[in-house]
């Protein structure tokens, strides 16, 4: 946590202002890395993936909707990770925000907490979920992979991937740039072929495929929960921002900038191999990237491109796991965790213990298929993440106006409105099970906290001065 010279202990957190550089010792991370840290955790294993899911929810090219409603919701909580970022810029993200908006001594402590709670099960199912998606991509190349060697090969790169961020944050920095460079290229391969062989007539819709029907709605829900799986990661740079060079200016831009730029590199891709191949075809196609190129460039571009999709998803995975890793040490950090997590590599100064954590748990994920591990991290980022994450701007604005705002939403509180009916909607869409599954969860880190509390003494179970439980007639 990083905090003004001279603050008294127990005082609610400050930060350094935006003028004021980090010393000299503290690693930091610019605009640049930022946004494509930022850019890295959108553009993983989601598209290549996800296309085919999202045609077929939608039958037909107005599936491009999903993908333009899904950037609305991201953009929309964006702009509240954002607000929420320049005025708490300290690693831990939304467990900070969440502490402070709601009251550090009282409600903030429950919500921080479950934040927590939720982090340590969602984030490792989203980073699983990528590493499942580099083994699918792997089994192109080697068609002979199994359903338990694609498995233990996403466990594999779950740990690797781990291994790379076991390492200083401006280290890791320069790893993303040369990782960026990769993806780059990839994405902007796919959306070149499509402007050679692309045709107009692809983006024909079917017959009554605007029909404002129950299934309409239905399939349009269900298209926007997997582009918004597809642009999850705008938020990242609030997991580290307390090595972030000038944050409150640099945490906004990288949000907006990259929610921005992949939401048009995802049109672009879509369009591309929509107008190059049938959309019925893309729709089935298990690899739809490889098998786009296959059908137009060869067999040997394919495999190049496979090549270059396998090194995309590893390097949302390195990003991702750059940015999870810091929140429970944050919150262990400040005595609200489990103390193992606060441990710093003695040169390095990264949360050493944490990353390995991260790892391992992601690497177990692996064992779940890929469908249940999208839904289920959607459903329980909305339950326990967005949605408070949401209030937590109105709570500060309104409960902390001790705490200066840097960045603020012209047009407040309309992106908190925006972005609470869409994961509303796509929570709907999730299914009974996935709903029930994530508020059950909910009541057992309700549960949890309170055991917790009760035996550290903490709200609503505090000490009294005399280290006496109060009287609770």
């Amino acid at each position: 946590m990083t905090t003004v010279p001279g603050s008294l202990p127990g005082a609610p957190p400050t930060h350094l202002p935006d003028e004021r550089p980090a010393p000299p010792d503290v690693p930091t991370v610019g605009l640049a890395s930022a946004t494509t840290l930022n850019m890295l955790s959108m553009i993983g294993a989601g598209p290549f993936l996800t296309i085919p899911l999202i045609i077929q929810s939608m039958h037909g090219p107005q599936s491009l909707v999903a993908w333009v409603v899904g950037a609305a919701v991201a953009m929309a909580d964006g702009l509240v990770w954002a607000e929420l970022g320049a005025a708490l810029p300290r690693s831990g993200g939304g467990y900070q925000y969440l502490l402070e908006a709601y009251g550090p001594k009282r409600l903030g402590r429950l919500m921080s907490f479950l934040f927590l709670w939720q982090t340590m099960v969602a984030f490792p199912l989203t980073m699983a979920s990528g590493a499942v998606g580099f083994a699918f991509y792997a089994s192109y190349l080697v068609p002979s992979l199994g359903p338990w060697q694609r498995k233990l090969l996403a466990a594999a790169v779950c740990l690797l991937s781990a291994a790379l961020v076991y390492r200083r944050i401006d280290r890791v920095g320069r790893w993303g740039t040369v990782f960026g460079a990769v993806v780059l290229v990839a994405v902007g391969w796919v959306i070149a072929t499509g402007l050679v062989f692309g045709r107009s007539e692809g983006l024909t819709v079917p017959s009554g495929a605007w029909t404002w029907s129950a299934s309409f709605w239905a399939g349009l829900g269900t298209a926007t929960l997997y582009s918004v799986y597809d642009y999850l990661g705008y938020n990242n740079i609030c997991s580290y921002a307390g090595e972030v060079a000038r944050p409150a200016a640099t945490i906004p831009r990288s949000i907006v900038i990259s929610v921005l730029l992949v939401a048009g590199l995802y049109l672009a891709m879509n369009v591309s191999i929509i107008t190059a191949m049938p959309w019925q075809d893309a729709a089935a196609s298990q690899f739809v990237v490889s098998e786009y190129i296959a059908r137009l460039q060869g067999s040997g571009a394919a495999t190049i491109m496979t090549l270059l999709v396998l090194v995309t998803i590893f390097a949302a995975l390195f990003a991702a796991m750059c940015a999870t890793a810091r929140i429970p040490y944050a919150a262990a950090a400040d005595g609200r965790f489990f103390s193992v997590f606060a441990r710093l590599h003695p040169s390095g100064r990264f949360p050493s213990f944490s990353v390995a954590f991260v790892g391992v748990a992601s690497a177990l994920a692996c064992l779940l298929e890929l469908d249940a591990l999208i839904t289920a991290l959607v459903v329980i980022y909305v339950v326990i993440g967005a949605l408070p994450i949401i209030g937590a701007v109105t709570a500060l604005r309104r409960l902390r106006p001790d705490i200066a705002r840097p960045f603020s939403s012209r047009v407040y509180p309309l992106p908190s409105v925006v972005a609470a009916a869409g994961w509303i909607a796509i929570l709907l869409t999730s299914g009974a099970a996935y709903i029930a599954a994530g508020f059950t969860l909910l009541a057992a880190g309700i549960a949890a906290y309170l055991w917790r509390a009760r035996r550290v003494g903490e709200w609503p179970f505090a000490f009294a001065a005399d280290g006496q439980m109060p009287n609770r007639r």
